[in-house]
């Protein structure tokens, strides 16, 4: 944090920062554009360079704006705080801010998009930003608050607070699974998969080491639009075999095959260690917490049913 930076040129920073324009962000913060914009431009001379690139498009962040964004975010979290603490009713003050969770997106659309019907009900002055990408979402940049990722941090400023792993097994719609023969492999399955630029990604790699001459029958690179299509009937699709109350794998039928002991998938919750408490996000952790806690108990649950039944 630039140390002659204070809190009344953040705000109105972050807004622009926000808002993605100036002429946005004075709507919002309800002054002139003509005003905000020499704020801002007092704001870039004392720092000595710029935080905006300015465009007839908008405003964009310029390396230094990027590098500023996460401490402008947390100190307006912390102000937040400080004016509920300062109100001293003794009553529990809604929770206001925005949470920006990043997460696969088979995780975003089957884990995460349903979650939040729950968060939002608990918190009401929370807003929920789901970034679904492929891509690998920046923390340190403050491009994402949480991220749910499929490996553990290496970078000694980021916390994996929680892990869960579970299987990967193949889906398909019960209309696919009975036209299939009686005794079928994985050679035998029309595969939905990734397509370009993700067609590198785990899943199908597995199927070309798997499958000689592998060729999928459906790809895309929308996981909702391959969840569509294997419930359609199209084909197969691999996927973790998740066993929380929010899945909507019940769609689907697992098919009984074995892909190996390697076949695992893992995932990791993860913050940057200036984050992490933050109160909207302690909230919002704390839901995925509970629930990497029941698909646990769900496995432990379903490994003891197993035991029985191989021992009886």
């Amino acid at each position: 944090m630039p140390l002659n930076a204070n809190w009344d040129d953040l705000r109105l920073f972050l807004a622009v920062a926000e808002q993605g324009s100036f002429s946005a962000a004075a709507r919002l913060l309800k002054q002139g554009q003509a005003t905000l914009s020499r704020r801002m431009a007092e704001f870039e001379a004392a720092l000595g360079e710029p935080v905006f690139e300015r465009s007839s498009l908008g405003a964009r962040l310029t390396p230094l704006g990027r590098k500023l964004l996460p401490s402008a975010q947390a100190m307006a979290e912390w102000a937040a705080e400080a004016q509920v603490q300062q109100a001293g009713t003794g009553r529990t003050s809604a929770m206001q801010g925005k949470v920006r969770v990043a997460a696969p997106p088979s995780i975003a659309y089957d884990f995460l998009a349903p979650m939040a019907a729950d968060i939002r009900r608990a918190h009401p002055g929370l807003q929920i930003e789901v970034l679904s990408a492929v891509k690998l979402l920046n923390l340190s940049r403050g491009e994402a608050d949480i991220a749910l990722r499929t490996f553990a941090p290496q970078d000694p400023d980021l916390l994996c607070l929680d892990s869960i792993s579970a299987p990967i097994k193949a889906y398909a719609c019960s209309d696919y699974v009975q036209r299939l023969p009686a005794h079928y492999g994985a050679k035998d399955l029309d595969w939905i998969c990734w397509a370009a630029p993700y067609d590198e990604v785990q899943i199908n790699q597995e199927l070309r080491a798997l499958i000689p001459n592998f060729k999928a029958a459906f790809t895309s690179d929308d996981h909702n639009v391959q969840f569509a299509a294997c419930r359609a009937g199209v084909g197969a699709l691999l996927m973790a075999h998740v066993q929380h109350r929010y899945t909507q794998l019940g769609q689907l039928c697992a098919l009984p095959l074995d892909f190996g002991p390697q076949a695992v998938g893992h995932l990791h919750m993860v913050c940057h260690k200036r984050t992490a408490q933050l109160s909207p996000v302690v909230a919002v952790r704390e839901y995925i917490s509970a629930e990497f806690a029941y698909m646990r108990a769900q496995q432990g649950l379903h490994g003891s049913a197993l035991e029985a039944g191989l021992g009886s």
